[in-house]
Parts: C-alpha cells; structure tokens; sequence
C-alpha cells in the first residue's frame, strides 16, 4: 500500500509541475516572448531537466517500464506532437499555398539538406575517427531536419509578425514541416548501405521502400485523406450536421488518424500529416470555419509545454561522456557550434537568390540561422 501511495504522489507531482509550469508561463508569457525572447521551447526543456532525475528527481519518464519501454512511449510522444504540429501548419497555410510555391520549396528543403546533410557527416568523422563515413551520415540524417516546433515558436508571435515578413514566415514554416518529413530518405541510404552487402542492393531498397513506399506514399495518402474529409465536411456543412467547435477538434482526430493509417501501412506518417493538413485547407473551406478560433494555439502550447518538459527530464546526461566510445563533452560542444553554424547557412546564403520569398542576404542569414 506504502508503495502505492509513493507511485501515485510521485505521478501527481509530475502533473503538478507540468500544470504549474503551463499556468506560470501564462502569466508572464508576454514578458518571456516579447520582452526577454524565450519561448516555451526553450523554458519547458530547462524546467524538465530541473525536475528530472539529474536534478529535483521529481519526474523521471525513463524509469517508466524497462529501457525499450521506455524509449517505445518516447517515441510515441514525440511522434503525436509532432504529427499534430505539421497537421497544424499544413492547415494554416493559405489556399493551396504548396503548389504556388513548390519550385522555392524545392530550392530550399532538397539541395539545403543535402548540402547539410553531407557536412554534418563530416563534421562527425572529424570529430569522432572510430565511426566510418557511412555511419557518421546516419547520425547526420537525424540532425539535418528543421524542427516545425520549434519554427512555428520563432516564426510566431507579435515579435515576429512585426518583424518577420510573413512571406518568410509561411516559406519557413512549410520548409520545416516538409523537411521533417523528408529526412526519412538520407537515414534511409545510410541505413541499407551499412546493411546491405551490394550497393545496388542499398541503393535499389532506398528507391523502392525509401522513395516510393515511405515518401511518395506518405504524401499520396495524406493528401487523398485530407481532399477527402475535406469534401466530408463540407457536406456534412451543408446538410447541418456539424457545429463549428468540431471543425477545431479536427486538429488532434484527424492527426491521429491520418498517423494510425500511415504506420499501419508502414508509410511516412510525419509527411501523410503534413500532407492532409495542406490537402484540407486547400480550398480554404476549413480555414474559414475555424477563423478566429484559438483552441488549436491552446492545444500547440499545452502539447509543447508537456513535450519539452518530457524532453528536459528524458535527457541522459549521463551519456554525454563515455570516453570507451570516443564521447567527450569537448567533442560534443564543437559538434553543436559546428551545426549551428554550417548545416544551414552556407547553403542558404548561396541558394536564395532562387528562392523569390528570400529578398535580402540578411533574410537569407536568417533562414539559415533558425534552423539552427
């Protein structure tokens, strides 16, 4: 019984500092993101290291079942908070904003994180010898995506609608929600060709399962999803048979769904998500119902807030110096100044003469930088 009641206190701590942390945050959340530039990314990572197991041992998420238990339902959460984000700017995203831009999403999502792709894998063989280049590009797949989290944390917000053009605000957000998505093939090459003994087995496996299965059949069905409750919608519209606040709701359902289909078929589901965000507000039909509505921002807050805490506590610093594998927190700093300062810039500022939402090189400077 003593034990019992311990679980159930320590699960009820865990609720009042995620509770606690929403709340004070709402009440100085002016002051944190116009005044001192802190959004709740950078907050609920540092509020979950304070109460994780390094510090107040208060929240310990891998404590949670054993090690692959553990990292099962991290994968899990990370999976629907991401998914619901790239729904949500797939969604917001003006009437069929992929298709008018397309040729400047190109220029900046594939040749970007190629050119960043390949130098992060460097960086890593410089900085960590026992690893072969191969590996080293697996490790940098994971690193070249931008996050749509994060992004829509900088991209949003009245300083940067006052400072922002909001060209650059809706190219950044949909680079990184495609982005995200799209890492799946570079992780993919690197995977096949460590396995796979023929490199024509590896590269034949990559187009086949990593193109055409993951990729393009992600996008096809999310975007057949999206036209498709789109037109349910809309008829159900029609006929009186749904109320505005339903429209809202669809930003967690149909994420859920559209996730729960693509992972039953084994596709992409981060770019299925994208996909039938962008798909349903194609005809601008969905954003006109849910105009003026902020239950959506409320649910990305609360989801952020509950994830970066997760996040904060999850990280085993413990990791971070393991000298039998070459990890040395030297090794790791340099590798972070590095990404910060060559994964995206170099190849932006080269690139943004191409891109007509880019006007200047300090524009240019910031796309590059944000990713970062």
């Amino acid at each position: 019984m003593a034990l019992e009641l311990l679980d159930i206190t320590a699960s009820g701590l865990a609720y009042i500092c995620l509770g606690g942390f929403v709340v004070v945050f709402s009440l100085f959340s002016l002051l944190m993101k116009d005044k001192l530039y802190l959004n709740e990314v950078v907050l609920g990572t540092a509020f979950g290291v304070v109460i994780g197991p390094y510090a107040g041992n208060i929240f310990d998420p891998r404590s949670w079942g054993s090690s692959e238990g553990s990292q099962n339902i991290t994968l899990e959460v990370m999976r629907i908070v991401l998914a619901t984000g790239l729904f949500a700017i797939g969604i917001e995203l003006p009437n069929n904003y992929m298709w008018k831009h397309a040729k400047s999403l190109s220029a900046m999502v594939i040749p970007t994180m190629a050119a960043g792709w390949l130098i992060i894998g460097g960086i890593l063989r410089a900085l960590f010898p026992r690893l072969n280049y191969v590996s080293c590009l697996a490790i940098a797949a994971c690193l070249t995506p931008t996050d749509p989290i994060i992004c829509a944390a900088i991209v949003g917000g009245k300083f940067a609608v006052k400072h922002v053009p909001v060209n650059l605000r809706r190219i950044l957000s949909a680079e990184s929600a495609a982005n995200d998505g799209l890492a799946y093939p570079f992780l993919s090459i690197s995977i096949y060709l460590t396995v796979e003994s023929s490199k024509k087995v590896a590269f034949g496996k990559w187009f086949l399962v990593g193109w055409l299965y993951q990729v393009i059949l992600g996008v096809v069905l999310g975007i057949v999803m999206g036209f498709v409750f789109s037109h349910l919608f809309q008829l159900s519209k029609r006929k009186g048979f749904i109320d505005r606040e339903s429209y809202v709701a669809q930003y967690i359902a149909m994420s859920f769904l559209t996730v729960g289909v693509a992972r039953t078929i084994g596709s992409d589901d981060l770019l299925a998500a994208f996909a039938a965000g962008s798909a349903m507000s194609w005809d601008g039909h969905f954003n006109e119902q849910i105009e003026g509505e902020i239950f959506a921002s409320v649910i990305d807050l609360v989801l952020n807030c509950a994830c970066f805490i997760y996040i904060g506590a999850w990280l085993p610093f413990k990791d971070f110096n393991m000298p039998s594998l070459g990890i040395e927190p030297w090794r790791l700093i340099v590798l972070l100044i590095s990404v910060a300062l060559l994964r995206r810039i170099p190849p932006m500022m080269l690139l943004y003469k191409w891109i007509p939402e880019i006007s200047s090189w300090q524009e240019a400077l910031f796309s590059g930088h944000f990713g970062s």
